[in-house]
């Protein structure tokens, strides 16, 4: 008997210890909560440039109504500040990052939505899978988890429970983003330059729901059937960046390029007062052209044809940091 009632407790000790293991941080205003305010000194850099979009349908079970249309391009740019761009059902937006993000300690980068609380941890909440790149090309999600039941589904304007929620975008209250770590990848991927953010379909019927990475249907408020239709991104906030750490060490002064204009396949000169370890050339859609190391101060723009001349970024990354630089490049 002493012996079976031991087992017993074992048992619910387990049960008790997965239950406790399966939650995740709370709302905003709840202990444990890792929202990120929009106002944070963490946050030293935003998203500054759209590279693509693809909206989703109003309702993708009835694509007669036509696709999302709230917000503009820019309301995805630049410091949170409640203004949205909708993605509608399964639509997503790739951002770029000139100055790069690196896997620091604690998360990288921070999402932001615009969901709100119904009181305690009872939420709306749109949500959404969040992927990274370094080329722009090859994109990794990161692993989402939901544990919201799905044996009904949650109506248009239904509530969430931050605490089920892991890895999805959208978790938290408007002006607190959900935080990101590089870590969670597993993957030797350094540095990155590109996000996307790809909204979930919150439906329980196989045919239409998102899954997350075990398998799970993710069921958040569906359908949403309006012009602010699926996700509504807000911002994306970088706390890892070469950029600005960069530009607190040393002014664009330290590093000249010339001439600038140029003409087609002139050699560039680099001018530094710091070691160069590599350089990258993008257009300002912020497709890469060009990654190297770099160990001679000079740039061959024959890289470049006639059909791509006008204005590039030229992102040059030292022993202090990194730093972006724009130039003309004339036929």
């Amino acid at each position: 008997m002493y012996k079976k009632g031991l087992l017993i407790f074992g048992l619910i000790q387990l049960l008790v210890s997965n239950y406790a293991l399966s939650q995740y941080s709370p709302q905003v205003g709840i202990t444990g909560c890792a929202a990120i305010h929009a106002d944070s000194s963490i946050i030293k850099d935003w998203a500054s440039f759209v590279v693509e979009k693809k909206l989703g349908f109003k309702n993708c079970a009835d694509t007669s109504l036509g696709f999302a249309s709230s917000g503009l391009d820019s309301f995805a740019t630049q410091k949170a500040d409640r203004l949205t761009y909708s993605l509608g059902d399964g639509g997503s937006i790739t951002l770029l990052f000139p100055g790069g993000i690196y896997n620091g300690i604690g998360p990288d980068f921070v999402v932001f939505e615009n969901g709100f609380s119904f009181g305690s941890d009872s939420n709306f909440l749109e949500l959404a899978f969040v992927e990274v790149s370094s080329d722009g090309k090859n994109f990794y999600r990161f692993p989402a988890h939901s544990l919201t039941d799905t044996n009904s589904q949650v109506g248009p304007f239904g509530s969430l429970n931050a605490s089920k929620i892991n890895n999805l975008a959208g978790k938290y209250v408007g002006a607190y983003g959900t935080p990101f770590d590089l870590e969670d990848l597993n993957l030797n991927l350094n540095e990155i330059g590109y996000i996307r953010i790809v909204d979930v379909v919150g439906s329980v019927n196989p045919a239409f729901g998102s899954r997350d990475s075990i398998g799970n249907l993710i069921n958040d408020p569906w359908p949403t059937p309006y012009p602010s239709s699926g996700f509504d991104i807000d911002a994306v906030g970088v706390i890892h960046t070469y950029r600005l750490e960069g530009i607190q060490e040393f002014s664009k002064n330290q590093i000249l390029i010339f001439p600038n204009p140029a003409k087609m396949g002139e050699r560039l000169q680099l001018n530094s007062e710091h070691t160069i370890e590599s350089i990258s050339i993008s257009d300002l859609s912020g497709r890469i052209l060009q990654t190297t190391e770099f160990t001679q101060y000079t740039l061959n723009t024959s890289i470049l044809t006639p059909t791509l001349s006008g204005v590039f970024l030229v992102i040059i990354k030292t022993n202090l940091g990194s730093m972006v630089h724009k130039i003309l490049v004339q036929p």
